[in-house]
């Protein structure tokens, strides 16, 4: 069997410095900023973020229903920070939260719904940025940022399957191989003849 490849991710320290890089004095940056922050927050997929309409977002109990793989539906929490970003870029449109619920949530030129090729090359110039120009400098690097400092603040593989709609496991188990520093804590905490 061949192994899967254990996946590239953003350090939690850098996080910051990532969401400070989009303009935001510009409708463009803060759209950026947005789509940076949902990601983070979120761990969706690329096709899922683009396929958002402001109606897919329950702002009150900070919720988002996305359509993933398989148009399986799930709800996804997000946080305070992402709200806000997605307000502002909101705003900044002259939109809110009560405007359509069929409109696309993110747009691109002439207010179409935002292209996955552009939300792609928009993102690889911050992540490249911030990676140093690694290889890997994609939205997906967000999802598996997302699923990695999850899974080193201690939650449960099962729950961030969940979040990220895996249907398999084992799809998520390559979470668990991200952070070789947290297995050898977790064997020097826990092994008897660790020490």
């Amino acid at each position: 069997k061949i192994e899967k490849q254990i996946p590239n991710f953003v350090q939690e320290n850098k996080i910051q410095d990532l969401m400070r890089m989009p303009n935001r004095s510009t409708l463009r940056g803060k759209r950026d900023h947005a789509i940076l922050e949902l990601f983070y927050a979120t761990g969706i997929r690329l096709s899922e973020l683009v396929g958002l309409n402001i109606g897919s977002l329950n702002h009150e109990e900070n919720l988002l229903k996305v359509i993933g793989k398989g148009n399986k539906d799930r709800i996804v929490p997000f946080g305070d920070k992402a709200k806000k970003a997605i307000e502002q870029y909101l705003n900044s449109r002259d939109y809110r939260w009560t405007s359509d619920p069929q409109l696309p949530l993110f747009v691109g030129t002439k207010d179409k719904r935002i292209s996955v090729r552009t939300v792609q090359s928009r993102l690889k110039e911050y992540l490249q940025k911030i990676l140093g120009g690694k290889k890997g400098a994609s939205p997906h690097i967000l999802r598996h940022t997302f699923g990695t400092h999850l899974l080193d603040n201690d939650a449960d593989i099962r729950s961030i399957q969940e979040l990220l709609g895996h249907s398999s496991i084992s799809s998520t188990q390559i979470y668990t191989k991200v952070n070789p520093e947290k297995i050898k804590k977790i064997y020097k905490d826990a092994h008897p003849h660790a020490s």
